[in-house]
Formats: structure tokens, C-alpha cells, sequence
């Protein structure tokens, strides 16, 4: 899996991704990967993607070819996912299938994102979600939330929170290794 954090403080936003990729009990870890980097680029936004790993080559390649994506509000996320969710379906060969008594048509996505308009969650029934400090994903966030929860009012940057939890997730998730990537932007005066 893998441990991806956003955090904000002040008029910063951070957002953080471990690099490690595991195949069931075999590791590939970031000196052994060309790419490691686990969090992809979209204009003014940064998407940390966990799950499978397919997902960054099929994100990397969706952000390419659609100029209309809109990441600025939870709304607009949400309408960038349920736009996409077809495409990753229909070009992508998605399996949508999670379980039987799920409500509706899984995307297999969780995401994290970070922008000059704040932190948002996405998960795989396109729930969104926009924090006001700080959330995790992927296997290693509980040991990232306790850690950004206890370093949040002690250091002066969201840099500095994002920092830490994803060294926490990296220390004690399994499935979760250092380097870490970390991308920081000032957030857009409200």
C-alpha cells in the first residue's frame, strides 16, 4: 500500500507520499524505481493516488489528455471523478466491482490533493472530503493521523506536519518506506 498525508497551516498547504511499492511480499523500493514519486501533477494541483499501482500510469495519463478537470472545491472534484469514472471504466479496462451491497460503482481510487484552495480526500464510491488541517491514507495513516495530531500545534508549518506523519507511516507501516516526496504551496487568500 503506502503512506500519503496533506496537511495545512497558516497559508500553506503540504502534501506527502512515501516511495515504496510492494507486490504482495516483495518490495520495490525508490533506489530500485526510475519513478518512485507517487504523487502526480495537474496545473496548480498535487494528487497523491494509493491503491494500485496502475493508477499513477492511468492518472498521469487521464491529466494529460483532459484540460477540463476541475480540482479547486469539493464539488468540483466531485464532478471531475464522476466524469472520469467512465473513462477509467471504458479505455482503462477498470474493474468497478467491490462489493455486493456497495451503493454504487467503485472507482478503486483513494487520493489525497493539495492546491492553492486547500486539502481534499477522494475515495473509491467519489466521496470528497476537505479537511481543515490534516488527513492520511493508505496503509501506513494511522500511525501518520497520531503523529500530525500531536505535531500539528507544536511546529509552525503545514510542511513541517506533512513531514511528520509520513515519517511515522514510513517507520511503522510495513508496506510504506522513506524517501519521502513532499510538495508545498501557498493556498489562494479567501
Amino acid at each position: 500500500m503506502t503512506t500519503l498525508v496533506v496537511a495545512r497551516k497558516g497559508d500553506e498547504v503540504a502534501i506527502a507520499a512515501d516511495s515504496l511499492t510492494t507486490f504482495g511480499d516483495t518490495r520495490l523500493a525508490a533506489e530500485h524505481d526510475r519513478s518512485y514519486d507517487k504523487i502526480v501533477h495537474y496545473r496548480d494541483s498535487h494528487i497523491g493516488l494509493c491503491g494500485s499501482a496502475a493508477h499513477q500510469l492511468v492518472f498521469e495519463s487521464l491529466l494529460r489528455r483532459h484540460d477540463n478537470l476541475d480540482f479547486s472545491n469539493k464539488f468540483g472534484i466531485f464532478e471531475t471523478f464522476r466524469m472520469l469514472h467512465p473513462i477509467l471504466k471504458e479505455q482503462h479496462f477498470l474493474n468497478p466491482k467491490e462489493e455486493d451491497d456497495d451503493p454504487y460503482e467503485s472507482t478503486q481510487v483513494t487520493a489525497l490533493i493539495a492546491n492553492p484552495h486547500g486539502i481534499f480526500g477522494v475515495f473509491s464510491m467519489r466521496e470528497v472530503f476537505e479537511y481543515t488541517q490534516f488527513w492520511a491514507a493508505g496503509s501506513g495513516r494511522e500511525f501518520a493521523l497520531g503523529a500530525m495530531h500531536v505535531m500539528y500545534p507544536q511546529v509552525a508549518s503545514a510542511e513541517a506536519v506533512a513531514r511528520a506523519g509520513l515519517e511515522a507511516g514510513a517507520l511503522f507501516d510495513r508496506n510504506s518506506a522513506l524517501p519521502l516526496t513532499l510538495y508545498s504551496v501557498k493556498l489562494q487568500p479567501t
